[in-house]
C-alpha cells in the first residue's frame, strides 16, 4: 500500500531529480536543449515542458491546484518557451509536490478519483493510490529519457539512486 511516507519521499527525490536535471541542461544552448533527439516528446526542453505540464495536470486533479495552461498532450511540450520561466515553474512546482504530499491525509490514498481522459478521450475511474504512483512513475520515466539525451550531448547529471538522497532533501 502507497503512504503518505513513502509519497513524501518520492516528492523529495523528485525535486532533488528535477535539480540535477535541469542543472545539467544548463550547461547546453538553447539549440542543443531544443534539437530533435529523436524521443518521443523530440528534445530535452520537450520533454521537461511534458513532464511538468504532466505534473500540473494530476495535482489539478489530486489537490485542484492550477491546471496547465496547454489544454492537451500535443501542447504540453511548448507549454513554456522560456527555457529560465521553465526551470523556475519546475523548481516552484516540485515545492507544491512536496507540500501535497507532506499534507497528505492516508484517507485520501483510500478510494478512487474519476476525470475525463483526453488521452483516452472517455471518462476514466482509478484507484487514488496507484494514481499518486503513477504521478512520480511517469516523471521518472520522462527524466530516464532527458538523462539519456543530456549524456548524449556531453551534459552529466548527478547519480539516480533513492538511497543517495540527501537528508537535506
Amino acid at each position: 500500500m502507497i503512504t503518505p511516507q513513502y509519497l513524501q519521499l518520492m516528492a523529495r527525490y523528485n525535486r532533488w531529480q528535477n535539480r540535477s536535471i535541469y542543472d545539467a541542461a544548463d550547461t547546453l544552448s538553447n539549440e542543443q536543449r531544443n534539437s530533435d533527439q529523436g524521443a518521443f516528446f523530440s528534445s530535452i526542453h520537450g520533454t521537461l515542458n511534458h513532464s511538468l505540464w504532466a505534473d500540473q495536470l494530476w495535482l489539478n486533479r489530486f489537490a485542484g491546484t492550477p491546471a496547465p495552461t496547454s489544454p492537451d498532450i500535443p501542447g504540453s511540450v511548448a507549454q513554456y518557451s522560456d527555457w529560465a520561466k521553465m526551470k523556475t515553474r519546475r523548481a516552484a512546482f516540485d515545492e507544491d509536490i512536496i507540500k501535497w504530499a507532506s499534507e497528505l491525509d492516508p484517507a485520501w490514498l483510500v478510494g478512487d478519483l474519476s476525470w475525463y481522459s483526453g488521452a483516452m478521450k472517455r471518462d476514466v475511474t482509478k484507484p487514488k493510490a496507484l494514481l499518486a504512483a503513477h504521478l512520480f512513475n511517469h516523471q521518472t520515466h520522462h527524466r530516464g529519457q532527458v538523462h539519456a539525451m543530456l549524456t548524449r550531448l556531453g551534459a552529466k547529471p548527478t547519480d539516480t539512486d533513492i538511497p543517495f538522497l540527501p537528508d537535506a532533501l
